[in-house]
């Protein structure tokens, strides 16, 4: 097990004991127990790993993404049932990717929002040409690129649209 940065083992008989803590604690009424030092080192650790995956290892906000991770491990932590599975890692990881996922498409979303608001500003055309000129296709319209680009299905686009324009005319009649 040399090879392996996170000891299963004791990664579940630590998930185990924190967990009668948690049953005792609830049976009192009080709050739940933190994790231990070692939970929450092997949060980080299956993080900060996965994150240097070739499917998420580019993305600039990667500590973003694992700061994500983690919190959703501690906020989940409780769900976790040593009589249903021996493999902590397993289902940790899975709290993990589709943390990194959720960040990556709220991103995705930001970014197009940051481009439509340029867009907005780009009162001579400027930046929509630059764009055209230079990552899109000829054959395909702008709204199909940017789709495409930003990951977004063309409903998202539309309500983006449809929020801007109710937004600017919400803006010309309370003038």
């Amino acid at each position: 097990m040399a090879n392996n940065y996170i000891d299963n083992e004791r990664f579940f008989d630590e998930i185990k004991e924190w967990k009668k803590k948690v049953l005792e604690a609830i049976l009192q009424g009080d709050e739940k127990p933190p994790v231990s030092d070692y939970i929450g080192e092997c949060f980080w650790k299956i993080a900060e790993h996965l994150s240097f995956k070739s499917n998420f290892a580019n993305y600039r906000f990667r500590e973003d993404m694992i700061g994500d991770a983690v919190e959703n491990c501690l906020m989940y932590a409780h769900n976790f049932d040593p009589d249903k599975s021996k493999n902590p890692f397993s289902y940790f990881t899975q709290i993990t990717y589709y943390a990194f996922i959720r960040r990556i498409e709220k991103e995705k979303k930001q970014n197009y929002v940051k481009f439509k608001m340029l867009e907005h500003l780009d009162e001579d055309g400027s930046v929509r040409r630059w764009f055209n000129d230079n990552f899109f296709d000829s054959d395909k319209n702008v709204d199909d690129h940017l789709a495409e680009m930003f990951s977004l299905s063309k409903t998202d686009l539309q309500k983006f649209d449809t929020k801007k324009k109710g937004k600017a005319n919400e803006d010309s009649n309370n003038k």
